[in-house]
């Protein structure tokens, strides 16, 4: 989301490197750049001035340190500036004793609000929580259907009222299921409009009434931009939110509404929407975000999700095969999927610190895999096994059964030699395996495993052709 506001950052941090001082003129030229760098992100016109305001204040007669370059200072400024605009963290939910803790999710229509209940849900029963989700939504249509089937793949309970037309009452009789159920967190889907109108707003207040919610969540959709932070605003002065969850973090929005929603309503951004499957909601925060859109990566978050990926009992088993040299395709595919699950190599490395700007020389198609993983599944057990043993022959068999070119086939061997240390790393753990993907030998492999994917598409489309003139070799 936030590529263009980061090459463009850099660019501006760029422009006074190599300078002995930060002083009142080439500061002041370097805000210029900011501020248009923000308003054309959709951030809010009077936060991006105050923001560039405090900037200024913070930078003012700042003296380079010995071992930095001015460009570093003014970095450290900006992200402790940027920090300060979206935080202070808060990604904590406060639950009650006795419960049940009741959540109310407030938003517009489209702002995927009934998914982010179920994403919540499945976040709070992670927690240890016993989870309830209270499909109220009686006016969009299948949007109690929608809910009903995301319990269903979550194995979390959802109570409904098919074909009632009363969200107060469908509210005020789910608290009562919810006490016999001694269930601990209540999560409230309301109703939302495509914009905000009266009626709306009556309905949720008269639910958030009768229900006396512990905390009230806005559901913003982020690539509204600006239209999310208006929203956010009003549901604020008529419900007095607790927080703000922004979803479709993933997509390709200019990030206005992450660097103003809070500035604006003066809420914390409890938790980002970062794709689609349930499994993507994080707990936002700020200085990592901040480090994020610098272009610093975020070590951090990506740390977590190597450790939720890896446990140690399948890390000593995956240890113990690459010492004994036994390590083979099935393993490595079990590890790509390990990776898949933490977002992609593309999200992964995006984390690294340094690695946003190389990112655009560096072609990462994780769909790619899908045709690496046919290549696999056409080999034997043995071949799987034991790579060594595949012979032009074998080759040859295993291009035929999978649709690909022996060369295809050729290639992602060598790939997968050139790969294993790099998940003999990521097997080991999570530091270790970041040390090899931030190493020289650890990001060729990953470039070369990932445009070994792109070679194969691009040899597809080279056959087609030729079939077309009524050829039927490779050019």
């Amino acid at each position: 989301m936030f590529d263009a506001l980061t090459e463009k950052f850099n660019n501006v941090f760029r422009s006074i490197t190599n300078r002995g001082r930060i002083t009142e003129a080439n500061i002041a030229d370097a805000m210029n750049d900011v501020r248009k760098a923000l308003l054309e992100a959709d951030v809010n016109y009077h936060v991006a001035k105050q923001f560039c305001k405090d900037v200024r204040t913070a930078a003012m007669g700042a003296e380079v340190i010995k071992s930095l370059h001015p460009g570093q200072v003014f970095v450290k400024i900006v992200n402790d500036e940027l920090t300060k605009l979206m935080g202070p963290a808060d990604p904590k939910i406060y639950y009650v004793s006795p419960g049940p803790t009741v959540i109310l999710l407030a938003g517009l229509q489209g702002s995927g609000k009934t998914t982010t209940a179920g994403k919540l849900a499945k976040y709070i029963v992670s927690k240890g929580k016993k989870t309830l989700l209270v499909a109220d939504d009686l006016q969009r249509p299948a949007a109690v259907d929608q809910l009903v089937t995301l319990g269903q793949q979550l194995g979390i309970d959802v109570y409904s009222e098919p074909g009632s037309k009363d969200a107060v009452k469908v509210a005020k009789n789910s608290l009562k299921h919810a006490n016999s159920g001694a269930y601990d967190v209540v999560i409230l889907d309301t109703a939302g409009r495509l914009h905000i109108d009266q009626e709306m707003m009556n309905e949720v207040a008269d639910v958030a009434k009768v229900t006396s919610p512990h905390q009230i969540y806005l559901v913003c959709d982020s690539m509204t931009g600006q239209d999310a932070v208006n929203s956010a605003k009003e549901f604020n002065e008529r419900l007095e939110l607790d927080g703000v969850i922004l979803t479709k973090l993933d997509g390709d929005a200019r990030g206005g509404a992450a660097l103003s929603v809070k500035a604006v309503t003066g809420k914390p951004i409890k938790f980002i929407g970062v794709g689609e499957k349930l499994d993507k909601l994080e707990e936002f925060h700020p200085d990592r975000m901040a480090s994020r859109i610098l272009g610093m990566g975020d070590v951090v978050t990506l740390v977590e999700r190597a450790q939720e990926q890896f446990d140690a009992e399948e890390a000593a088993k995956m240890q113990a095969k690459m010492a004994k040299g036994t390590f083979g395709f099935d393993d490595f595919l079990k590890q790509m999927q390990s990776v898949k699950k933490m977002g992609g190599l593309a999200d992964m490395l995006k984390m690294l610190p340094g690695m946003g700007s190389k990112m655009a020389g560096l072609d990462i198609d994780d769909n790619e895999m899908v045709k690496i993983e046919a290549i696999i599944h056409s080999m034997t057990l043995e071949e799987r096994k034991n790579p060594d043993i595949i012979s032009p022959s074998r080759r040859r068999r295993i291009a035929a059964g999978c649709g690909r070119d022996q060369h295809d086939v050729s290639s992602l061997i060598k790939t997968f030699e050139r790969s294993r240390d790099m998940l003999k790393a990521l097997s080991g753990g999570a530091l270790g395996g970041l040390k090899t993907l931030m190493s020289a030998g650890g990001m060729d492999a990953v470039g070369s495993m990932m445009n070994q994917g792109k070679k194969i598409k691009q040899r597809s489309r080279r056959k087609q052709k030729i079939v077309r003139k009524g050829k039927i070799t490779w050019r």
